[in-house]
C-alpha cells in the first residue's frame, strides 16, 4: 500500500440489475483485494464497497477498479470512488430533513464530476412534481414523496449529466456506507 492508509467507498453502476452484467459481491472482494487494496466489505448485490488503501486520486482508483472488472468478467462498468470524508461530506450536504424522511424516497446521485448547473437548469422541474431535485457539489438529491418507482426524474438527471458517470443510492444505503467506512 503507497502512500497514508485512507478508507473509500466504491459505487458501481449498473451491476446485478435485470440479469445483466452479474458481479458476485464474493467475486468482487477479491478483484479488489487483488488490487491490493485491504479490509474490502461490500453491502448488498448492487455494487457497493469499502476499502483501505494508500491515499490516492479517486479517479485513478476508480479505473484501476473498472481496468480489473473488464478484465475478470469481461465487460465495462463504471465505478465511482470517494474518500470517506467525501461521502460524508455528500450526506452533511444533503438539502432535506433526512433523519426525518423515509429513506426508500431519498435519492443521491452521484456525479463523475460537477453538475452542468446550465444543463440541470433546463430540466422542467415542475414536469416532475412532486418529485423534485437539489443540486450538490458532484451529487444530485432527490426526494419522491410517493416514492421513486415510477419517477422519470432520475432518468432526466442523467440525461442532464451526460458525459459523466452517474449512479444513484438510496439513503439507506448512503448511511450504511458512511457506517461501513468509519468502522
Amino acid at each position: 500500500m503507497t502512500g497514508r492508509p485512507e478508507r473509500y467507498a466504491a459505487l458501481l453502476r449498473g451491476i446485478n440489475v435485470g440479469g445483466s452484467k452479474k458481479v458476485p459481491m464474493a467475486e468482487l472482494r477479491e478483484v479488489m483485494a487483488g488490487l491490493g487494496w485491504e479490509d474490502v466489505r461490500t453491502y448488498v448485490n448492487s455494487g457497493n464497497a469499502v476499502f483501505t488503501a494508500g491515499r490516492r486520486d479517486t479517479g485513478e482508483l476508480a479505473a484501476e477498479l473498472e481496468a480489473a472488472i473488464a478484465g475478470r468478467f469481461g465487460f465495462t462498468v463504471s465505478c465511482l470512488v470517494r474518500t470517506a470524508g467525501e461521502l460524508r461530506a455528500a450526506a452533511d450536504a444533503c438539502p432535506y430533513p433526512a433523519a426525518d424522511t423515509d429513506p426508500a424516497k431519498l435519492l443521491v446521485l452521484f456525479l463523475g464530476r460537477e453538475p452542468d448547473r446550465g444543463r440541470l437548469a433546463a430540466v422542467d422541474a415542475a414536469a416532475y412534481a412532486p418529485d423534485e431535485f437539489r443540486v450538490g457539489e458532484r451529487e444530485l438529491y432527490c426526494w419522491f414523496p410517493d416514492g421513486m418507482g415510477r419517477s422519470k426524474l432520475p432518468g432526466a438527471l442523467e440525461t442532464a449529466c451526460r458525459g459523466t458517470t452517474v449512479t444513484g443510492r438510496n439513503w439507506r444505503t448512503v448511511t450504511r456506507l458512511l457506517e461501513m467506512v468509519s468502522s
